[in-house]
């Protein structure tokens, strides 16, 4: 039994703390004062608040999905709800999510020129895409490009999508065919056919209830931010107690003003220079409506979408009220929330706000070869990287899951822990 150090109460320091603590003697740190990290919720006026965004429970592995449900009573504890997303265009025309497989709805006008691209693309082939602006020209078409991707998209970048990489797409996005493109739209496919279309929901406590239920039976010391990390004779020290390994699940960019006794000087300018977006969510009181997810292109005002957070479970409004988050990328001010708010679908009455400064790591071409490089330096040490930041990958909650999982399987880890 080896004494481990987990940096981070997060989903990704919880996860791993839970496949671990019982083998080992397990401490985790957090320097908040509960557990969660970007799935934390706050209750204001006895409306369910999620700090950042809106936090559900579904995924791809069937291996993360039997984890997940040894810790809850899937029936007795969870609703099993469909995604119902639909797009707020800046005509007020509400079309369904993804926008792709509804031509059918578009006047007149955008659906010829929609037609058009189809054709065009048919004609040219699969093209390479270098960048997230050519990866959307090519996969949707010019039409779609600029009535909807490039518009969205540049509120949540908030940069020229030329300049966004490649590397963090994979499963973010729908990625069809040309020819199911045509497809959905003859048949009128409906969201509720592909794949992540329903999710699971906490009947009450939303994604706080998973994390405090994560954190039972684990060694959590609260309150405590971490300043030093120091690596002597073949193990660390943390907060002056001496462990075996550690596992660290903050941000890699503060890991050298943290760490001492190996020398990462070769990665402080990369890691200095990894770039991430905020969030600033905000918590209203919204016109009643049936959707989970609502994406807003209009370039009238910054918001980039309203999670229907309130429609998840009853549990989540207050008496008589219906309550959504609405999510703006980096910091935005009180009096600038509000007049958004005054512009926007739906009516949204300001509740409560949060600013989260990273929220979003955004990834370049070398930023994966700079963590692997990273990570073997450090894990002959006994030091190992995981999370949405220590890893700098843009991981949903369910793929913090899956690479806790991953870690703890994988040999090279065992044979170090």
């Amino acid at each position: 039994m080896k004494k481990i150090a987990i940096i981070g109460a997060g989903i990704s320091g919880l996860s791993i703390a839970q496949l671990l603590h019982k083998k080992h003697k397990v401490t985790v740190y957090e320097s908040d004062s509960r557990p969660g990290g970007l799935i934390k919720c706050d209750c204001i006026q006895g409306n369910l608040f999620h700090r950042t965004g809106g936090h559900v429970f579904n995924t791809k592995r069937q291996d993360v999905f039997n984890w997940f449900w040894t810790f809850f009573n899937q029936e007795q504890e969870f609703v099993k709800a469909d995604r119902n997303s639909i797009i707020s265009m800046p005509d007020k025309k509400l079309i369904p999510y993804p926008i792709e497989n509804h031509a059918y709805l578009f006047d007149e006008k955008t659906m010829k020129a929609f037609i058009e691209d189809l054709i065009n693309m048919a004609k040219a082939g699969k093209k390479e895409s270098k960048n997230f602006e050519d990866f959307l020209r090519n996969q949707f078409g010019e039409t779609l490009y600029k009535l909807y991707f490039q518009p969205y998209n540049e509120k949540i970048w908030r940069k020229d999508l030329k300049h966004v990489p490649l590397s963090w797409l994979e499963g973010k996005l729908p990625m069809p065919t040309l020819n199911e493109i045509i497809f959905n739209n003859f048949i009128h496919l409906k969201e509720k056919s592909f794949v992540h279309s329903s999710f699971y929901y906490p009947i009450k406590g939303g994604s706080q209830f998973i994390a405090d239920r994560f954190a039972q039976e684990l060694n959590i010391v609260y309150n405590t931010p971490i300043h030093q990390i120091a690596y002597t004779n073949n193990g660390w020290f943390v907060m002056n107690e001496y462990y075996d390994n550690v596992i660290f699940c903050g941000n890699v960019k503060e890991l050298p003003k943290l760490m001492t006794g190996i020398d990462i000087s070769g990665f402080y300018n990369e890691l200095s220079n990894l770039e991430a977006h905020g969030t600033t969510t905000v918590l209203c009181e919204i016109a009643p409506n049936p959707y989970s997810w609502i994406y807003l292109p209009s370039r009238e005002y910054m918001a980039h979408r309203i999670i229907c957070t309130g429609n998840f479970s009853p549990s989540n409004n207050a008496a008589g009220k219906m309550t959504a988050t609405i999510e703006f990328t980096d910091s935005i001010s009180h009096d600038e929330i509000l007049k958004n708010l005054s512009l926007m679908p739906f009516t949204p009455h300001y509740l409560a706000h949060n600013f989260a400064p990273y929220t979003y790591p955004i990834q370049h071409t070398a930023t994966r070869e700079i963590i692997k490089s990273l990570k073997a330096v450090l894990a002959p040490k006994g030091m190992f990287l995981l999370g949405r930041f220590a890893e700098w990958e843009y991981y949903n909650m369910d793929v913090a899951m899956g690479a806790a999982i991953d870690l703890n399987k994988s040999i090279y880890f065992n044979v170090l822990i």
